[in-house]
């Protein structure tokens, strides 16, 4: 029945955050068409789509999702050579619930925490 999840996150400037999640994160623009106000993308398996909220105050907002990864360190240590800002409270962590864990916040201070099974 349930195949996939596609989250929608604010943005208050589409450019920015098409810019963020491309160029600092690797996803590519999802389509050919522009759509106004709404901006979809996509890296490996994971799709995320965005809709414009430019009255959003970035201190309000409780925008998160959780991205599981198959290759944590990896994607950790690239983000790092990037210089690409992780959270303060986010570092990479193994956590009681047994996942090694690390959070960024976006442009718009959308929480994105990734995240690994530890055996």
């Amino acid at each position: 029945m349930l195949t996939e999840i596609h989250p929608k996150l604010p943005m208050r400037n589409k450019a920015v955050t098409r810019d963020y999640y491309i160029n600092q994160l690797g996803f590519n623009e999802i389509g050919k068409e522009d759509y106004q106000g709404y901006l979809m993308l996509k890296k490996d398996t994971i799709e995320l789509h965005f809709f414009e909220f430019k009255d959003l105050n970035p201190k309000e907002n409780y925008g998160q999702i959780y991205i599981r990864t198959d290759n944590i360190d990896r994607f950790y240590q690239e983000l790092l050579d990037k210089k690409i800002a992780i959270h303060p409270n986010g570092k990479l962590d193994i956590k009681p619930w047994r996942q090694k864990e690390f959070s960024l916040l976006d442009p718009d201070s959308n929480l994105l925490t990734f995240g690994q099974g530890v055996i």
